[in-house]
């Protein structure tokens, strides 16, 4: 009886010892949860560059283009026999260039830079060209028809001064590439016209060559 009893006890005592190793197993064999890697971006980094400097990042037209076509024009304009010969600063106007190529280049950059330049000179006048004359007339009318305005102050119609000259230019292309580069010729032209004679009193062009070697 005693050694029945004794075999019980050990035999109670077992199973809550089983059950704790199972229990102590299983949290050990648990997998540890994965963590969610967050990518960062790198840090951009802004820097000033020289506006001057030359321009190589590809074979389109670029501000170092911009910049030697502009000086090379307005120089020459201003040491033209027609600007030096003027007894007062000559007023002309200056269209749009035109654009020739087969990139989207912005003529308007070109022709605001090359009106900067000359006005800056103080060799020549401008006139609002043919594009700009809408804006001019009804700011005219605006001021001597709206009744807002006194007359002592107003613009007066049948002021304006017309452009002796009148500037034009053009801007083409002729790309040639094969498997290993591609050459870009520029080619920009501007012309002086007299408006009353319908000479042209002067004429410069630029030429730029730009290749790309793979």
């Amino acid at each position: 009886m005693k050694t029945y009893q004794k075999t019980f006890v050990n035999a109670a005592c077992v199973v809550p010892l089983i059950s704790v190793a199972i229990a102590i197993t299983g949290c050990a064999s648990a997998p540890a949860p994965q963590q969610t890697q967050v990518y960062t971006a790198p840090p951009t980094i802004v820097k000033y560059a020289d506006s001057q400097g030359i321009e190589t990042v590809t074979a389109d037209f670029g501000s170092t283009d911009l910049q030697t076509i502009t000086e090379t024009m307005v120089r020459s304009m201003l040491q033209s026999k027609t600007i030096q010969n003027s007894k007062s600063a000559p007023t002309v106007t200056l269209a749009e260039v035109k654009n020739q190529t087969g990139e989207s280049i912005n003529t308007r950059m070109i022709t605001e830079k090359v009106r900067t330049q000359l006005l800056k000179s103080g060799q020549v006048r401008f006139a609002v060209s043919a594009s700009e004359m809408q804006s001019q007339v009804g700011e005219l009318k605006r001021q001597n028809q709206s009744g807002m305005y006194r007359n002592d102050g107003v613009s007066k119609t049948g002021m304006m001064e017309g452009a002796k000259y009148r500037i034009t230019g053009t801007v083409a292309t002729i790309v040639k590439q094969n498997r290993d580069m591609k050459d870009v010729f520029y080619n920009f032209t501007l012309n002086l016209v007299n408006n009353e004679t319908g000479l042209i009193e002067w004429a410069e062009e630029k030429e730029i060559r730009k290749t790309v070697t793979r």
